[in-house]
Parts: C-alpha cells; structure tokens; sequence
C-alpha cells in the first residue's frame, strides 16, 4: 500500500504587508441571531453560544434581539465619554512616548469598549485583573488620569515608585490588580481570588482579561480547571483582537475553532460576543456576572474584536499585516457605533459630539500638564531607599540593617 508523506500544517494569516485586507473569511451572523438563554441554564445547553456570536447593534445603529440591555441614555452617553477620554488618553501617552518623557506605552485603540462596557456592567466592588490594554476598565471607574499618567512618567507622584513597566497600573482603591506582563498570571490569580471571596461568604465576584495568544498557555487550562471544579464566581475573558505581538491568532488555535469553544471540554458555558458593540458586551458581561452572583459557576466570554494599533510602541505592525487592515474590520469602530446608536434613538447628535471630543481633550491636556510638573522619565527617579519600601508589611531586621550599611 502506497503510503502519503505526512505534511506539517503552518498556521498563515489571510493577508500579509502588501496585500489586501482579506475577512472574507470570517462569518457575522445578523444582530439578534441568538436569544438571550436564562442565567441557570446547564452548561451543556449554551453550545451554540460558543460559537455563534452575541451582536446587538445593527448597520442603522438600532439595538435589536433579546439581548439588547435596554440602557438608559445618560448611561450609554457615560459610557461612550469613558470610551472617548480613554482614546484620547492613549493619544497624548503615546505622543509623550515618542517624545521621550516616558519609556514606552501600550494603546487599547478598538477595543475600548471591552474596558468600558464590561466596568460598568460589573459592580464597583467586583476585583478586576486586567491585562495591559485594559485601561478603560479604571476610566470607568473615574480613576484619575493624573495618577495612571504619573505611573508612565514614573515621576514623583507615581504611587508605584518605578517599580512598574510603564503602563502596569494598579489600584487597590480601584479593585484594579496589578498588571502583569506575563498575561496568563492573571487568569489562575483571579480564579483564586474569587474561590476564597466565596469560602469567606463574601458577595464579590472577579473578572480577569487575557489575550488570545495566552490561551495557548499552561496558566489557561489551570484556571480553567480550578474555576469548573470548584464553580469559582468569576468572569473570565479572552480578548481576541486577531493578534499577538506579531503573530496572529492562528498561533493560538483560533484557525480551528473559536476561543470561547475551549469552554466545553471544562464544563463551561463559553459565550463569544461582538466586542465592538457596546451593548452586547454590557449584556453579555451582565449575564456571565449574575450567573457568577448567583453561584453557578464561571463563564468563559471570547470578546471578538480587532487591535486597531500597533502592540505597543516598541512594535511595527507594517512588517506583520496590511498597512489599512484596521480600517476594514468588518465589526467596525466601538465608538462609532455607540455614537451611531444615541443619534439613531434620538439622544445625541455630531455637534454634541464634537463638543465632547473637545472636552475630553481638554480634560486630557490638563492632567497631562499636571503630571508632567512632577516630572517625567528620569527627571525625578526615585530615591534608591524606596527599593526596601513596601516588601513587607512591616521591614524586617535583616532590610533595616542593609538600608543603614547601604546609608539610605
């Protein structure tokens, strides 16, 4: 018998520099498509969610289906002002990173209603472990900008005393736990987090955020595994904005299946949602939260969405994909829509929304002002005595003694 020689399969994007932007390959079923399933429903019964995906908003911005979360108007308008202070925030940091007043930055440019929507669809006391393109979860919150540009100056006024990669937030305040540039951490430290809010009777849930390539990761599965087996309340989402660093999210194991169908095999309900839909992104964090609430366990949310900027300023998306690429993502722009929407139901209209894009921009320039009269990276560094500072609750006699031979 004439024997096949074995070929090893190398996963390829539908488009490389140079090419035409290709998502002719990417299904978008109809807003409304899928009804909204009760919050105790078994696992078992939501497959399809796993693999359909949740849209709201249709091409006339009108909010159709059975998971339209029937927001009030000064609601949507909150949150289409948080989505538009943080892209104009990611701006002015990167202005300020090409100018050299800080290290580096990370911009969340198309996805900022995943932060924003999700926020406001968790309660205030919820504990949030975000990734690096997750500050609009602490706009949301109405943290100040003053305090998030202080920590990418690494100036005076950084909290964090330089301790953090620019960008790397972190708020007990807030419920905003420290990011971590080994992303997958995020995932099992929630789970945990949430496993022992529920041993101690507490009523928070937590929400943790990875990318699409950190599915591909050990620390993944474990949570995954931790939060089925002991119905953790927790909320955990996988970003899929179509790339990693420079690889795009084949690499994961997306060209096979949808990321939110690695929920099955845990038990899980795994539900995939437009990310760039305002609203379904609320009602579908909603859900995830009350059936959490209600200990029935966790969701796995795949949040479909597209990373419009480059991965960080230290990366050149040109090498990688198609120069317009972002500008024919069929789901389009999370701003836009919402915009589309309040004008749509007659709450909004281009001049108020000119209006507030001077606002928030001013609202911007001012706090970066302030923040840069604290200084800015390596104006101001912190004096080398903080280095023994804040390790232990109380410093150890063995610290105390090397600051004093080190005469800090």
């Amino acid at each position: 018998m004439q024997q096949t020689a074995l070929s090893l399969h190398i996963p390829e994007p539908a488009a490389r520099p140079g090419d035409e932007p290709d998502f002719s390959r990417i299904a978008i079923p109809p807003p409304g498509a899928l009804p909204r399933p009760p919050v105790d429903s078994p696992a078992v019964q939501l497959r399809d969610y796993a693999y359909g995906l949740v849209r709201v908003l249709d091409q006339r911005g009108q909010a159709v289906g059975e998971w339209d979360p029937r927001l009030e108007p000064d609601l949507l308008r909150k949150g289409l002002r948080a989505m538009m202070l943080t892209r104009a925030f990611d701006e002015r940091m990167l202005r300020a990173q090409r100018q050299g007043k800080t290290s580096f930055y990370i911009k969340s440019t198309g996805e900022e209603a995943v932060s924003v929507a999700q926020a406001m669809a968790l309660d205030r006391g919820d504990m949030l472990f975000p990734t690096y393109r997750q500050q609009g979860l602490l706009v949301a919150r109405d943290w100040p900008l003053l305090d998030l540009m202080c920590q990418v100056y690494n100036n005076s006024g950084d909290r964090l005393k330089g301790r953090q990669l620019p960008i790397m937030y972190s708020s007990r305040e807030a419920g905003f736990f420290s990011i971590s540039g080994n992303l997958g951490t995020q995932f099992p430290q929630a789970v945990g987090w949430a496993m022992a809010s529920a041993y101690k009777h507490d009523t928070r849930i937590a929400a943790a955020w990875v990318g699409d390539g950190t599915t591909a990761e050990g620390d993944f599965h474990y949570a995954l595994t931790f939060a089925a087996v002991y119905r953790a309340p927790v909320v955990l989402n996988v970003v899929n904005n179509q790339w990693a660093i420079s690889s795009f999210q084949g690499f994961a194991g997306g060209e096979e299946t949808t990321f939110a169908a690695r929920a099955i095999g845990y038990g899980l309900p795994g539900l995939r949602v437009d990310g760039n839909d305002f609203l379904a992104v609320y009602a579908v964090t909603r859900w995830a939260a009350q059936r959490a609430r209600s200990n029935l366990g966790p969701t796995l949310i795949e949040l479909y969405t597209y990373r419009a900027a480059a991965h960080s300023t230290s990366d050149d998306p040109s090498k990688y994909r198609p120069e317009h690429e972002a500008e024919k993502w069929p789901l389009g722009d999370p701003v836009g829509r919402l915009k589309q929407h309040l004008i749509a139901i007659g709450e909004w209209s281009e001049e108020r929304h000119a209006a507030l894009a001077a606002e928030v921009e001013e609202e911007v320039k001012a706090a970066q002002k302030q923040a840069e009269s604290l200084g800015t990276l390596g104006s101001e560094p912190a004096s080398p005595g903080t280095m023994f500072e804040d390790v232990f609750k109380e410093m150890p006699w063995h610290l105390r003694k090397q600051r004093q031979e080190a005469g800090l």
